[in-house]
């Protein structure tokens, strides 16, 4: 292996890259419960920000739900990447009113969290 490939292997997946391959196993694991993604970031214009407040969109949601099991997860990087205080209050907040609501670092702690919460 050469040095510019050993830099790609050791190189921190972004939040997309595990939220993505976390998406990807909890479907084949559990092909039968429904998973979805709150878009709340990600570069906008200035119009579609407004239009998107308008229609109830909240910095913080977290970023996964999964309705049958009333969980919440906010996807992070392995490495890096931190909890704003947004995220802080919404994740309390549903934690609060009677959900399960947590961050998870990677794909491969969200699923060893998602397996421990249903017991599988």
């Amino acid at each position: 292996m050469d040095q510019s490939s050993a830099v790609l292997t050791d190189r921190i997946r972004t939040e997309h890259e595990e939220q993505r391959e976390f998406v990807s196993k909890f479907r084949q694991s559990f092909p039968d419960v429904r998973i979805m993604s709150i878009p709340n970031g990600g570069a906008r214009s200035k119009s579609t920000a407004g239009r998107l407040k308008l229609e109830g969109v909240s910095p913080g949601v977290p970023d996964l739900f999964i309705p049958a099991w009333g969980l919440w997860i906010e996807m992070k990087r392995t490495k890096g990447g931190g909890v704003s205080a947004e995220q802080k209050d919404w994740l309390a907040h549903l934690n609060q009113i009677g959900y399960t609501a947590t961050v998870c670092r990677g794909s491969d702690e969200a699923m060893g969290y998602v397996r421990a919460f249903k017991g599988s």
